[in-house]
């Protein structure tokens, strides 16, 4: 989504969304215009001390210690 048509009080932000599946699922289908993204996989990363997922957006979702949802970068 680009967000340069976005007030940015309107603005979305992964960091916000509610630390579940269901409401990452949701706001990734909605920032990809209504694409369906699923989870691929799921499991526990020894490097990352802590669940990770896989998503069919080839990106890899993990939920911080502030129990935020950010993005696996390595």
């Amino acid at each position: 989504m680009s967000s340069a048509f976005v007030k940015e009080r309107e603005a979305r932000h992964l960091k916000n969304v509610a630390p579940n599946l269901g409401a990452l699922l949701l706001f990734l289908r909605i920032e990809n215009n209504g694409t369906v993204i699923r989870d691929e996989k799921m499991y526990f990363s020894e490097k990352h001390g802590r669940d990770v997922y896989e998503m069919s957006d080839g990106l890899i979702y993990a939920i911080n210690d502030d129990n935020q949802w950010y993005i696996i970068l390595d």
